[in-house]
């Protein structure tokens, strides 16, 4: 990781690519730097006037610049008094001017790195919604969540806190050394003779905090990934009793991320106490040198205020350049993001969007996987009329819910096609062909916000008449009436205020409003009571005509009136044909069915 951070500054092209962000405001940018050039020249103008202003308070014979004779308008030197007041009151102005300067130029790093930061959080969000599942099936939510919250929060420290204040306090740090040397050279360099241990003790502390940095950046991700996954799945936690060895867990992911920070802080702790040193001895020095040779004390009291210049911003461009190298890394796990090209549909999608989708379905030769060496399914075939009933059976793994995500589309197949109404998936529109496909699935996902939302997923086409008829035709209207706020209520985050059996059930409204030419109902009655599970097979019986339907279910009860059944075992057909013929066949389905009829039978004893 170290070599990585020492890469990462002088890697232009990757500092190129945040800067494709900046483009909508190079105004801005341009206008930055120019501040800081000012800065940087302005910056020895007030030790000067304050050297002239002492060498006139003690009598000494000043020689006036041309510049500061017109600043001054032409003032008197003979009246010492009224020239003291006219360097006091301009270096009044210059200093108001400079601090405006000064906002001016914070204000406008941190404003143009905010902007960066909003435009390059929206890309990378839209890259993720675009992302393949296998993706999510492979990153831990955290890390994502890290990658576009807190990483990209880092490449703003690049513009406000990184590369244009680095460069504006080396070119007052230039600028300053340009001027002592030009004002006596060799006053300088006694100056500055501890110099290189400064520069020795900045290189060790920015190492050291670079290292530390790095620590921080992968504690903060995985205590991210934790805590995601663990309040999601607290009630596991909580079920099994777990809480203390996950407790354990987080106690050291935790501590980790401590270490980290003190190891930064201690880094801290050393160098700006180092920084104090050199700069006392350097003024040591340079008073033992004025005192030594009898030079004007206005020389002495401008070179004190040189060494701040130089050793102000000498203080915190170690830290600066640690802030610019952890953006840079964080910008490259950023672009990791976005030059992911595993993602559907921006790179293969098609343009075909027919107006209405018949419901006819062919997988051809069809193998997938969710890793491409290990196969789930394999050379899958058949064919589905527009209008017909197909059930998938098998035991858990078998790859049903496989087939219907390549349907979907959510994941991209390997080998073989898939085909809608005779045309390859891959040709479609994918909006086209998700809205052409309506889905119930097992494990269903309420968002937080209001079940009527949840229901329409905010689209504004649909109205609330039309969820009410579908509430009706399912049979939950008056369930929801009794909830507070009815079609208003809150089903807080993944629907935690309703069961399992609630929540399948609005997400079947959801399926009937999009009115879809192709149903695909996914053990849509796993979690439903008795009662609750014939409201919805009435309402399956009125939805499926004239449509294309593929139910999965391991109850075969559910599925006995389809006109097809497929029956699938290790990701391969084992057998297809209707209820009555497979029993006939006395084959893997009947097997099935013989076990789950013994089971029911066991159970009813």
């Amino acid at each position: 990781m170290t070599v990585t951070a020492k890469k990462n500054i002088f890697d232009f092209s990757l500092l190129k690519r945040v800067f494709v962000f900046v483009k909508p405001y190079k105004k801005q940018f341009y206008l930055s730097l120019f501040l800081a050039i000012f800065m940087a020249i302005a910056s020895p103008i007030r030790p000067y006037l304050i050297q002239l202003t002492v060498n006139g308070a003690i009598g000494k014979t000043i020689v006036l610049p041309a510049w500061v004779k017109t600043v001054l308008f032409g003032i008197d030197l003979a009246d010492i008094t009224r020239f003291i007041i006219a360097v006091t009151l301009f270096q009044v102005v210059f200093l108001f001017i400079e601090t405006t300067v000064r906002f001016l130029f914070s204000f406008i790093t941190a404003w143009m790195g905010q902007h960066v930061v909003k435009d390059l959080r929206v890309t990378v969000y839209k890259k993720v919604l675009g992302l393949n599942l296998r993706q999510f099936d492979q990153t831990p939510i955290g890390t994502l969540t890290t990658r576009t919250i807190n990483d990209i929060e880092s490449i703003n420290d690049i513009f406000s806190d990184g590369l244009i204040p680095i460069i504006a306090d080396l070119l007052t740090i230039i600028i300053t050394l340009a001027t002592m040397f030009y004002m006596d050279w060799r006053l300088t360099l006694i100056s500055l003779f501890p110099f290189p241990l400064m520069l020795v003790a900045t290189y060790y502390f920015k190492e050291s905090v670079n290292k530390s940095f790095i620590q921080v950046r992968n504690a903060v991700a995985a205590l991210n990934a934790f805590v995601q996954e663990h309040i999601t799945g607290m009630q596991v936690v909580q079920a099994f009793a777990a809480e203390n060895k996950e407790y354990s867990a987080f106690k050291t992911i935790n501590e980790k991320h401590r270490d980290a920070n003190i190891n930064a802080i201690f880094a801290y702790s050393v160098f700006f106490p180092i920084v104090e040193v050199v700069l006392a001895v350097s003024t040591g020095l340079l008073v033992w040198w004025i005192a030594d040779r009898s030079l004007d004390a206005g020389l002495l009291v401008a070179f004190i205020l040189y060494l701040n210049q130089i050793f102000r911003p000498l203080r915190v461009i170690a830290d600066k350049f640690n802030v610019l190298q952890m953006g840079m890394i964080a910008a490259e796990r950023v672009f990791k993001v976005l030059d992911n090209t595993d993602e559907l549909p921006a790179t293969i999608q098609g343009a075909y969007a027919p107006e209405h989708i018949r419901g006819e379905i062919a997988f051809q030769a069809v193998s997938f996987g969710y890793t491409p060496d290990q196969y789930v399914l394999k050379n899958i075939n058949f064919n589905v009329k527009a209008g017909e009933t197909v059930a998938l059976v098998g035991h858990t793994g078998s790859g049903k819910t496989s087939i219907i995500s390549l349907l979907n589309r959510m994941y991209q197949i390997q080998e073989g096609a898939i085909l809608v109404d005779g045309v390859s998936i891959d040709q479609y529109d994918i909006d086209r062909l998700r809205a052409g496909i309506g889905v119930v699935l097992q494990d269903v996902f309420l968002f937080s916000g209001s079940i009527i939302d949840n229901i329409t997923l905010r689209n504004p086409a649909i109205q609330r008449e039309q969820v009410e008829e579908a509430a009706k035709m399912i049979g939950v209207h008056d369930f929801i009436m009794q909830l507070p706020g009815g079609y208003d209520y809150n089903v807080m985050e993944r629907g935690s205020t309703l069961s399992l059996g609630q929540r399948q059930l609005l997400s079947f409204i959801r399926a009937l409003l999009y009115n879809p030419s192709i149903l695909i109902l996914d053990e849509a009655t796993s979690s439903i009571d008795t009662e609750s599970e014939l409201l919805i097979e009435k309402a399956i019986d009125t939805l499926i005509t004239g449509r294309t339907s593929i139910v999965i279910a391991h109850r075969l009860s559910t599925i006995r009136k389809a006109d097809k059944i497929i029956v699938l075992d290790k990701g391969q057909i084992k057998e297809i044909g209707s209820h009555l013929e497979l029993l006939q066949l006395g084959g893997f389905y009947a097997k099935l069915h013989e076990m789950q009829f013994e089971k029911k039978k066991a159970i009813l004893q």
